[in-house]
């Protein structure tokens, strides 16, 4: 990783980069906050040159890739560059914490309620009651987040289930038939893992469900409903709980319709599930 700023780099190798490079160069100059957010795809599409080109800029900053070259860009809109980011003050009073963490998770809530598309989440909903098995993965923390999923699911029906294990779960795609389902969560769609285990679920025959934040994220190519995330979440802040909170949202509209399409089911299995857990209380 770069110890330089990211602007103070950009300045010393402009005059060396390529025409369609200074391109690049420009429009993170002029965008330089809200590009720290975009996708390789997404950043190619707005400066009109190709997915090639980004990585050949950022070759030519001297980063490995893409995200090293985020994670720069994100570094250095804290200090002083074009733009700066509001950032949180170690003295501030706990009552103004409270209303920033609940602005934040408006925030995203309403930024992914502008972008979820109902007819997708229609689509999802009949395959997931098509189905003879959903299968509910992730990595890292979006696994937390698929078992929270497959949790809620659970207490509907057995033919919801999860694997952890990135290993068991590119088995178990390997095992799934066209009746089967896998919804996935990825906030950028664009792991090694989940794609090496979606490529499997549709050679099997399997549909694959994806809930993300790109919808132009290689794991987009793979799927055949894609549920977006809108909150925008920092190469600096990864993991953080307003976009967790958001792709629960995007879950439970999709609960929602399923527990609306099959009243007769989720009241059946309210039924049961409540008087099975009854006896857990004191």
């Amino acid at each position: 990783m770069k110890d330089v700023n990211f602007w103070e780099l950009l300045r010393s190798c402009g005059p060396h980069l390529t025409k369609s490079g200074r391109i690049v160069a420009e429009y993170l100059t002029q965008h330089g906050e809200e590009a720290q957010y975009l996708s390789i795809s997404t950043l190619a599409r707005a400066c009109g040159v190709a997915e090639a080109t980004i990585f050949r800029f950022c070759r030519a900053l001297g980063f490995d890739g893409y995200n090293e070259m985020k994670i720069s860009l994100a570094q250095a809109n804290v200090g002083p560059g074009p733009a700066i980011s509001h950032q949180l003050e170690p003295g501030m009073d706990t009552a103004d914490l409270c209303e920033h963490s609940s602005a934040a998770a408006i925030d995203a809530i309403s930024g992914t309620r502008a972008v979820l598309d109902p007819h997708a989440v229609d689509q999802a909903a009949a395959l997931l009651q098509r189905a003879r098995q959903v299968f509910c993965f992730g990595q890292g923390g979006s696994m937390v987040l698929a078992t929270d999923i497959w949790a809620r699911l659970a207490t509907i029906s057995t033919k919801f289930r999860t694997v952890s294990d990135s290993h068991m779960q590119i088995i178990t795609a390997s095992l799934l038939g066209p009746e089967d389902v896998v919804l996935f969560v990825s906030y950028s769609g664009a792991t090694r893992d989940m794609m090496d285990t979606l490529r499997v679920a549709r050679q099997s025959g399997a549909h694959v469900i994806l809930l993300t934040h790109y919808a132009d994220c290689p794991g987009a190519s793979l799927s055949d409903v894609v549920l977006l995330c809108g909150a925008e979440e920092s190469p600096l802040d990864p993991g953080s709980i307003p976009v967790k909170i958001a792709v629960l949202y995007v879950a439970d509209v999709l609960v929602l319709r399923f527990r609306l399409d099959n009243q007769e089911l989720c009241s059946l299995s309210r039924e049961r599930t409540s008087k099975a857990l009854a006896t857990k209380l004191l």
